[in-house]
């Protein structure tokens, strides 16, 4: 086999033979190739992340208006939803959880209520006391909100919230009247939220509790 000697490949890749202006052009050209390539990269990351960003956006939007079309059914409430959420967000902050989870909790508390929009405004804004199958709709709020959220494929633990808020500890809430740890965790924390929201603010049947009243309760 012939192998070509170091002195041959020194005359053959001379600068002054065609074969290594050639190789010299062809890199030069092939570098250039490599620097337009990284520049549309960037374009079109760029191009992305601004579409994603935007997509983000939307989501809040939709999200917060959402909130306040629930809030809108009860004139006592308003702005309950994202007080809740913030609530929320605040004690997951405090109890160490991740940035991600906080963003999570908060988007289940402030649609914690949506399964308010299959029930009568007559029954949520009754000043008087509910008969019997009006408490019974009214329990149906958190299966009709979880079968709402259960839509949103994409954020598949956001009805947590709608569907467990009012579950009980000692297992006499509603609907599933389901105890202790078999809640799940963020529905937990969103019903402490709400119950303190609930008591902090003005109802149609009583003005808002002093906090050691407040404190008394959750405590």
């Amino acid at each position: 086999m012939f192998t070509p000697s170091l002195a041959v490949l020194v005359i053959l890749f001379s600068m002054e033979t065609p074969d290594y202006q050639l190789l010299m052009k062809t890199l030069a050209e092939l570098d250039d190739l490599r620097k337009n390539l990284q520049i549309e990269v960037k374009k079109q990351t760029k191009k992305v992340e601004d579409r994603r960003e935007k997509v983000e956006r939307l989501s809040e939007q939709v999200i917060l208006t959402l909130a306040k079309t629930i809030d809108a059914k009860d004139k006592y409430t308003n702005g309950h939803s994202e007080r809740v959420a913030a609530y929320s967000r605040e004690i997951a902050k405090r109890m160490g959880m991740s940035e991600q989870e906080q963003h999570e909790i908060y988007h289940m508390g402030i649609l914690h209520d949506i399964g308010k929009i299959g029930v009568s405004d007559d029954i949520t804004n009754k000043l008087g006391k509910l008969t019997d199958d009006e408490y019974r709709m009214i329990q149906k709020q958190p299966e009709i909100g979880g079968e709402i959220l259960a839509i949103i494929s994409e954020l598949p633990d956001i009805s947590i919230g709608a569907k467990y808020h009012h579950e009980k500890y000692d297992g006499t809430g509603y609907p599933y009247k389901i105890a202790g740890e078999d809640i799940p965790f963020y529905a937990r924390i969103i019903r402490i939220a709400d119950a303190y929201d609930a008591m902090t603010s003005r109802r149609s049947y009583r003005d808002v509790l002093p906090q050691q009243v407040v404190r008394a309760e959750i405590f």
